[in-house]
């Protein structure tokens, strides 16, 4: 070998032994730094699941009208054949026989036709099963309110 090349070798493995730049420690550094934010800008990708964002009625809802339909968004595509949703009267009975619809201007919504809803207080169960997999089972309750005379 020639000289050059020898030299060339020497200083590649000055680099990386013990008492070289990038020692153990420094590339254990590195590797954790770059590991750290790969995590930190692909995590809301990688661990997200549905949530609901939105509902109508809302949550709460004091109404002085009866709904048509029950809509609620949620933050990512849900899979139409694993949704459902029952509004509960307040002796818990169901009110509702049909069964929920991926929206067709929106596939992160789903609705569901009502009946005639008369005054009291009404719990929507929903489950449905995100694109990703995750399952999302909650509720929520909305009000009508009598009608004053």
């Amino acid at each position: 070998m020639k000289m050059n090349q020898l030299m060339m070798l020497k200083n590649a493995y000055g680099l990386f032994s013990s008492k070289g730049l990038l020692s153990t420690r420094l590339l254990n550094t590195l590797l954790f730094s770059l590991l750290l934010v790969i995590f930190t800008t692909c995590s809301d990708n990688v661990f997200a699941h549905a949530s609901l964002v939105k509902a109508e009625p809302a949550r709460r809802a004091a109404l002085s009208v009866p709904p048509k339909q029950i809509r609620l968004w949620f933050n990512e595509e849900i899979e139409a054949e694993y949704a459902s949703m029952t509004v509960l009267n307040a002796e818990k009975k169901s009110v509702t026989e049909k069964k929920p619809l991926i929206h067709p201007d929106d596939p992160k919504s789903i609705y569901l036709e009502l009946p005639e809803l008369s005054p009291g207080k009404y719990t929507v169960k929903f489950r449905v099963l995100s694109v990703d997999g995750h399952v999302v089972d909650s509720d929520y309750m909305f009000g009508i309110k009598k009608k004053s005379k």
